[in-house]
């Protein structure tokens, strides 16, 4: 029988956090990753040796895993759990209150009872650290300094060590020895990492590969002229050279430094940010990587729109995106796949809402779909189903890390009978790519363009500051006035600098909470140039280079008592004083190309009612007539729902449930017509005065949640008191 291939390529990555010059790392996300993510999706597939399977560890990400095993590395956020919790100085202590709640809500606070305890005594989005300090005792701020990392292990290493599930169960009044068993513990599995995937790889279930060194956009190093082959209109840097030399070199010491790690050179690379264009071949192949590959609208732009989906999503010429290309330029060539956009978005955004079996069953129908698709179409080759996708950033947002899902996924597929698992080398070996590309389209995996990265003044003001920086190092390193050590430093911060996130975050449609943070380190990153080159560093870089942004939250406060007719007409003033949370900000280190449905989600009160107001472009009636139900759940008061049945239609049928039982009497309303307006009493949902109230929004369609407002956690506020306006006045 003819058999479907499926790749999976899980991209691991995370930018280089440390200022080294300053002997600081301001973020703790390769050490958090490091245990949980890193860790567990080998152990993953540890547990099942049938399956095959691509992982692309950046050399940013495994530099700082070595710094900190080999005990050189520390970050503030490990600083601070390591530090007695009677003995913190006060900055130490709103420190921790503001950054120690760094989890999705929903998967990694709530569903442990003493961290979520804790969580509601921050009163993380209504009040300040320096307010909520007061109500935390040692014993508080100890339990908070081990949840914080305690919730950060993957859920294997729980079902592995018993002493770590036993740790986990006590939940509370731990020990400062107790604490330090804890991090230590955490120590050690980040030191399991890079043998874990050496061991796969020598064993041959686990293909390894690389990317340039600290994750530039490889196009846009060399020219970025070519942010134009998609947004024609795009505005570009004053500063319009290249630096197809650095470009060369991201690659050489990626290739260099997976060798040393691994003993053996990389066959494959994942360009930054699936960022390809024709210009970037020749440096890739000459540092004898021999495939990359990049998303399928890349493929689309590249053969003219010969691959392209149908409104229903459906792949049109399947046989031409489940398969390699051949990529030239100047004598030099790269094999190519093309990854599945919507499957790998279905594990990246969707199949979290979803009960694992029921995502396991739903991804292993598209494959089987697929298969039935192509073998008509297909010669003597397998069809290679590509499925790339970062391998960190999706599992905080499923429930139990999404270990159900994915176990239960490598499972069925190891004993299908016609889906098999490969790593791309060995199908590239076997079934290499048959026909080449005229020309490679210049894109990203977003949307096939450099849209996020360049264009923007943010982000091109400091393409603006990385050029001049350059160029007082290139001059510097000419002039042989200063030292070879010092030049060779100076121009790793450079290179540093060069790293895709910065810009990223320079990007108006994503935050992280802590723009202002990166904005900092990518100007730091500069500033050392400077200082390495004996300069004064330009007035420019002691200036954020992305405004203010130091605290985005998810969705502000209400200010004032409501009063709204509820009649589903737009009326300004009405919901001037409301709250409201905006959906289609990109949720941190992950975009999904496709349009938020619900573009605000305003809340707010009257003395004896909840007010939620929904707005879409254009109107309710007709952006939500094929939505089946509006759901609004609500954590707390806890066990409470409110189903809104055909939210388009200009009397949605409305029901309030208490642990599925309906509230009689409930007296909610709702209307529909240019906005969605709904008012819940109080009462019904027996929410006591100053109680907290959380709540989240879905659309659902054919059972499936197709969006959530917000994406993950909760809008928080609290139940308001008569005197709620003169609190809000004087706040």
């Amino acid at each position: 029988m003819h058999e479907l291939s499926v790749a999976f390529v899980w991209h691991h990555h995370q930018p280089y956090y440390p200022d080294d010059l300053a002997g600081r790392n301001a973020m703790p996300w390769v050490r958090l990753h490091g245990a949980k993510d890193y860790w567990g999706m080998a152990m993953h597939l540890n547990e099942v040796p049938e399956v095959r399977a691509t992982i692309n560890l950046v050399p940013s990400l495994l530099a700082q895993i070595l710094a900190y095993t080999g005990g050189s590395a520390e970050d503030d956020h490990l600083r601070i759990s390591r530090l007695p919790a009677d003995d913190l100085s006060e900055a130490d202590r709103l420190y921790l209150l503001d950054n120690f709640f760094m989890a999705n809500p929903d998967h990694m606070i709530r569903p442990f009872p003493r961290y979520y305890e804790l969580y509601q005594q921050r009163g993380l989005h209504v009040d300040s650290a320096a307010r909520a300090s007061r109500r935390f005792s040692t014993q508080d701020i100890r339990d908070l300094q081990c949840w914080s990392n305690l919730t950060w292990f993957h859920p294997i290493a729980f079902e592995t060590d018993r002493r770590l599930a036993a740790f986990r169960d006590k939940g509370q009044h731990w020990t400062e020895a107790e604490k330090e068993w804890l991090l230590d513990k955490q120590m050690k599995l980040l030191a399991e990492i890079i043998p874990l995937h050496r061991e796969l790889a020598e064993r041959g279930q686990v293909e390894l590969t690389t990317t340039p060194f600290y994750h530039p956009i490889l196009p846009l190093l060399i020219d970025k002229q070519l942010a134009r082959e998609a947004l024609p209109q795009a505005a570009l840097p004053h500063h319009l050279e290249g630096y197809s030399q650095d470009a060369a070199e991201q690659i050489r010491r990626a290739v260099e430094y997976h060798t040393r790690v691994f003993g053996s050179p990389p066959r494959g690379m994942w360009p930054s940010e699936g960022s390809v264009g024709q210009a970037i071949i020749p440096a890739v192949a000459m540092a004898g990587i021999e495939w990359i590959a990049s998303d399928e609208e890349i493929l689309a732009r590249s053969t003219e729109g010969w691959i392209s989906r149908d409104a229903h999503g459906l792949v049109r010429n399947p046989h031409l995106l489940y398969r390699p290309w051949r990529v030239e330029e100047n004598g030099h060539a790269l094999q190519m796949i093309f990854r599945d956009h919507a499957l790998s978005d279905q594990i990246g955004f969707h199949y979290q809402r979803y009960a694992a079996e029921q995502a396991a069953d739903d991804l292993i129908g598209r494959l089987e779909a697929i298969h039935r698709a192509t073998t008509a179409l297909a010669s003597q080759e397998p069809t290679l189903v590509s499925i790339i996708l970062d391998g960190e950033n999706c599992w905080e947002y499923y429930p139990g890390g999404g270990v159900d899902f994915l176990r239960g996924l490598y499972h069925r597929l190891a004993r299908h009978s016609h889906v098999k698992t490969v790593r791309v080398h060995d199908y590239l070996t076997g079934h290499p790519a048959a026909e080449s590309l005229k020309r490679l389209f210049a894109g990203s995996w977003i949307g096939h363009n450099f849209g996020i990265w360049i264009g923007q003044p943010a982000c091109n003001r400091a393409w603006d500051l990385l050029s001049e920086t350059r160029a007082a190092l290139v001059k510097a390193t000419a002039s042989g006035a200063v030292g070879a050590a010092e030049i060779a430093r100076a121009w790793e911060e450079l290179y540093i600098a060069e790293g895709s996130d910065w810009f990223w975050w320079f990007d108006e449609n994503h935050s992280s909470g802590q723009d202002w943070l990166f904005d900092q380190l990518f100007r730091k990153h500069l500033q050392n140039v400077y200082l390495l080159l004996g300069d004064q560093s330009p007035a420019a870089l002691l200036e954020p280079i992305g405004g203010d942004r130091k605290r985005t939250r998810p969705f502000t406060q209400p200010t004032g008592l409501l009063s709204v007719k509820i009649d589903g007409r737009e009326t300004y003033f009405e919901w001037l004083n409301a709250g409201v949370c905006t959906p289609s900000a990109a949720r941190g280190t992950m975009t999904m190309v496709k349009a938020h449905r619900i573009e605000e989600l305003y809340f707010g009160f009257e003395a004896a009612r909840l007010l939620l107001r929904f707005d879409t472009e254009g109107s309710v009636r007709k952006q939500l007539a094929d939505v089946d139900t509006l759901r609004v759940v609500f954590s707390e008061p806890a066990g409470f729902e409110l189903l809104v049945t055909h939210p388009g239609a200009s009397k949605p049928i409305v029901q309030l449930f208490h642990n599925d039982v309906p509230v009689s009497a409930a007296g909610v309303e709702a209307a529909a017509d240019t906005i969605l307006e709904i008012a819940i009493p109080w009462r019904s949902l027996a929410a006591a005065t100053d109680a907290p109230l959380h709540f989240h929004a879905e659309l659902i369609q054919r059972e499936q949640s197709v969006e959530r407002i917000p994406h993950s956690g909760a809008i928080e506020t609290f139940v308001p008191s008569p005197d709620y306006e003169l609190m809000m006045w004087q706040a």
